[in-house]
């Protein structure tokens, strides 16, 4: 596999069997994938896509039953337990669905930033601790405790934790699941000034379709493999950058496809997955489909009987 540092990911037909005593379920069925340093990208799948099954293992939690994954250089799968917890301690950060994962309830906010740093004296520590707090703009609730705080503000505090050891690669699970639409938008913005600003890797897992608008790259899980991919257009980007953030744009950029450019994504037998949204569009039916060559293009229709 190339390990050039172009790319902070390499995964190479990554499978999961999770095993039951009464059942096999196939989470990963062969996942290639790559992100380069300083991307912005997002995961996108229905539940039981695959999707937090890959995250997990990015994140140095699980293993796969088969495959390869490479992240800053190093093989995952062949790391020594000492080795593995310096990975997760310096290389990755996790921001959780769950915020009771993410913060210490007995503690102020500054205080819960504090807590994974390793290096610098107190002081050091505590003005580190305010400044991510103000990368997040949460450093008014820099005293505030877990039940002083709304979910929105717990997420962006829950950021600035993730980032309190410096990692190379930020890793977000559902980080906007369980707040409303305009704290989402604020979340996003804040995901997008730490990858245009501090040139921070990050890989964000969800199942909300409309997040396609609000990052550089989209890639969807189907079925355990990567189906489509989207990439922002140009234009898009330099209205973005240009703007307040992402409710300035507008439902009708976001919905009407103009924001991404999506490409369907040929396995490594040169197999593709037609979207299910397509198919019902052009109203294909039953298991067999016409395909043609016609002035340099694949056309795929409905059999004529």
């Amino acid at each position: 596999m190339n390990t050039e540092q172009e790319y902070i990911i390499q995964c190479d037909n990554l499978v999961k069997i999770y095993k039951t005593d009464e059942t096999e379920v196939m989470a990963l069925q062969g996942l290639d994938f790559q992100v380069r340093y300083g991307e912005l990208t997002a995961i996108i799948g229905n539940s039981g896509s695959g999707k937090s099954t890959f995250l997990n293992m990015l994140g140095g939690l699980d293993t796969p039953t088969a495959g390869r994954l490479y992240v800053d250089g190093l093989d995952l799968f062949r790391l020594n337990e000492k080795e593995l917890v310096a990975y997760k301690r310096d290389t990755v950060g996790f921001v959780w669905q769950n915020n009771a994962r993410n913060l210490l309830p007995y503690l102020p906010a500054w205080q819960n930033v504090q807590m994974p740093m390793l290096f610098g004296s107190q002081k050091e520590q505590k003005r580190r601790a305010m400044e991510l707090l103000e990368i997040v703009g949460m450093a008014h609730r820099a005293e505030s405790r877990l039940s002083q705080l709304s979910g929105g503000e717990q997420q962006r505090i829950a950021i600035a934790i993730a980032l309190a050891n410096r990692p190379k690669l930020l890793l977000a699970d559902e980080p906007t699941g369980s707040v409303d639409p305009q704290t989402a938008a604020y979340i996003f913005d804040a995901f997008r000034r730490l990858n245009r600003e501090m040139g921070l890797t990050i890989v964000i897992v969800t199942h909300d379709m409309s997040v396609a608008s609000k990052v550089g790259r989209v890639v969807q899980i189907r079925d355990g493999k990567i189906s489509t991919e989207r990439v922002m257009r140009q234009n898009y980007l330099e209205q973005l950058n240009n703007t307040a953030g992402f409710e300035t744009l507008g439902a009708a950029t976001i919905m009407d496809g103009s924001s991404h450019e999506e490409f369907a994504v040929l396995d490594r037998n040169d197999r593709v997955q037609i979207p299910p949204e397509m198919i019902k569009e052009v109203g294909l039916s039953g298991r067999k489909v016409k395909m043609a060559v016609e002035d340099g293009k694949i056309v795929i229709s409905q059999p004529e009987s």
